[in-house]
């Protein structure tokens, strides 16, 4: 029987997994730099989708003492198509793998629980380090946000001329026929509309952002008292085409492609 790559690759979610990178990865607190190495490696812990940054101890320029006994607010826990249940990002003070809890001082600076030292034989004389917790990140000399880059995913767009309408309870907030595509690993097609063919004036501005690893901050749209809609003013590099185009929750409206309506898909935000 012919295998499926996208359910290959959850097969493992359960395990403790690594992926070595050779991009140079520096990190600051306090504007003082307290990470350099070149030998840094991807972790995902039992049950997550997103890497975190393990470095060897000895290229970080700051001291590691145990943490203080804490339990750790236990995340909510997102069950995929099949069951496979799978750690909602964030909470690095929740570990599935086993290990040691540490902090981190650099200088004046106390981050509590930044650190993690697990168990594994294949990661000794590494630590894991919270992204959030440390003020900037680097990889080579570009900075980057919300979190480490997974190379198992990529995101690819193309322009479209597929007619695409959207609605909420039969009030259409978007009709376009030059729709731009985006296709993100593991996640639905997303549909990208120039703003001249989104009804803006049905929508207000939302005070939520959102950072994305791959394409920056979002800013949302509010429709009835629920975000429903983002926008990437001044997106990533990598994702200029999306500058300033409005895109649907395909989860909370109902979404119309040349006619069809489409069936709401499995993700995160369902």
């Amino acid at each position: 029987m012919a295998l499926r790559l996208g359910q290959a690759l959850l097969r493992n979610v359960g395990e403790l997994r690594w992926e070595p990178t050779a991009k140079r990865v520096s990190a600051q607190v306090g504007g003082r730099q307290v990470l350099a190495t070149s030998r840094a490696r991807l972790v995902w812990e039992p049950g997550r989708v997103v890497p975190y940054y393990a470095v060897p101890e000895e290229d970080l320029r700051a001291d590691l003492e145990p943490a203080p006994d804490a339990a750790g607010e236990e995340p909510r826990l997102v069950s995929l198509p099949g069951g496979t249940k799978i750690v909602e990002p964030g909470h690095f003070d929740y570990h599935t793998a086993d290990g040691e809890i540490l902090t981190i001082r650099a200088e004046a600076t106390e981050l509590v629980g930044a650190a993690f030292r697990p168990a594994d034989p294949d990661l000794a004389g590494y630590v894991v380090l919270d992204f959030d917790a440390l003020d900037a990140w680097y990889e080579e000399d570009e900075q980057i946000v919300s979190h480490p880059r997974d190379p198992f995913s990529r995101i690819d767009t193309r322009q479209s001329s597929r007619q695409v309408r959207i609605e909420v309870d039969g009030t259409a907030l978007a009709d376009s026929g030059r729709p731009l595509l985006l296709f993100e690993t593991g996640l639905p097609m997303r549909t990208y509309l120039p703003r001249e063919d989104v009804r803006v004036d049905l929508l207000e501005p939302s005070e939520t952002r959102t950072l994305c690893a791959y394409k920056g901050e979002a800013s949302y749209w509010n429709y009835r008292g629920t975000d429903i809609a983002w926008t990437y003013e001044q997106p990533l590099a990598d994702s200029t085409q999306i500058t300033d185009l409005v895109c649907f929750f395909d989860e909370r409206v109902e979404t119309y492609v040349d006619g069809e309506r489409q069936e709401r898909e499995w993700s995160p935000w369902s």
